[in-house]
């Protein structure tokens, strides 16, 4: 018998990488592309678990799948933490990536290199339909530049220098990136959680 998930996003690169990561499982993810009747959810926590826990929340009641859903952004030390959960609109409306690099460089101008630490933190909820809640972490620590290098990524990545590479996460290719990414972390974290959900539903 194979499970279904639901990994509530409509990014086809987070369900292939999840995929990817299942693959070999009795497992089947599924995105909100194929669900009817979705509507998004405001984010309203105050933290990446609380927003990605309300997401998988609501996926679950509406659908009735085992739903997964994460929130993300970038932290740093020097601001208290922020962007934080405020990092896609940290410049303000209409969200823009440019605009957001462009203030966090600002504000870090006087900064020494040593001060610089951040790291990109992705928390991953697992909901089930009967209200069991599963919660994974990943990060990826680095530190911010003075300029952009690379052209790849998106969001604050070419500005984000990782620690044990010497470089951007916009130098890298998307297989590198999918590799030791936040995001990568929080799902391999949460594959044996799916195993077990998926051997209890047998």
């Amino acid at each position: 018998m194979v499970l279904k998930v639901l990994l509530a996003t409509q990014n086809q690169g987070k369900v292939k990488e999840l995929r990817d990561l299942l693959k070999g499982e009795d497992i089947d993810v599924i995105s909100l592309l194929e669900i009817e009747n979705w509507e998004e959810v405001e984010e309203t926590g105050s933290t990446f678990a609380e927003n990605a826990k309300i997401k998988a929340r609501a996926a679950a009641n509406l659908t009735g799948y085992i739903s997964l859903a994460d929130d993300s952004g970038l932290e740093v030390d020097v601001l208290g933490g922020d962007p934080g959960v405020y990092s896609a609109r940290f410049a303000g409306e209409p969200k823009d990536d440019e605009k957001n690099i462009d203030k966090l460089l600002s504000l870090l101008e006087n900064i020494s290199d040593a001060e610089r630490k951040a790291r990109f933190r992705c928390a991953l909820a697992i909901i089930t339909p009967e209200g069991e809640e599963f919660l994974t972490e990943g990060t990826v620590e680095g530190k911010i530049l003075r300029q952009r290098r690379g052209s790849g990524g998106f969001g604050y990545d070419p500005i984000f220098s990782i620690a044990e590479l010497g470089r951007t996460m916009a130098e890298l290719t998307l297989d590198q990136k999918n590799k030791l990414s936040h995001r990568a972390e929080a799902f391999r974290k949460a594959i044996p959680i799916l195993q077990e959900l998926a051997r209890k539903s047998l």
